[in-house]
């Protein structure tokens, strides 16, 4: 019996963040929903980045790429405007809505 080939978790995952905006929005929805640890939020705003290509979302943004690879690090700590900005490359927005009590 053959098996059926597949491919790697982080390839699948790089292809669905580079390819569909609707699961981006909901892969870093659920990263800020994360509240226990806030880089979880740099590291999947870090992967979307490098899904839909780091030049090319810095460009988008408005910011040199050495800059937005140093906002969205580990250690990183990004201004707000940047974070919209590099959302708004994204193809989305930020947006607040109340918390269920």
């Amino acid at each position: 019996m053959k098996r059926k080939a597949s491919i790697a978790h982080h390839k699948a995952l790089v292809e669905e963040l580079r390819d569909d905006p609707e699961f981006a929005a909901e892969y870093l929805r659920a990263a800020i929903e994360d509240t226990d640890e806030p880089q979880v939020l740099l590291l999947a705003l870090r992967q979307v980045a490098e899904a839909r290509g780091v030049a090319r979302v810095a460009k988008a943004a408005g910011v040199e790429r050495e800059s937005l690879y140093r906002a969205l690090s580990k250690n990183g700590n990004p201004r707000f405007s940047t974070l919209v900005a590099v959302t708004r490359a994204f193809g989305l927005k930020l947006t607040v809505e109340a918390a269920a009590h």
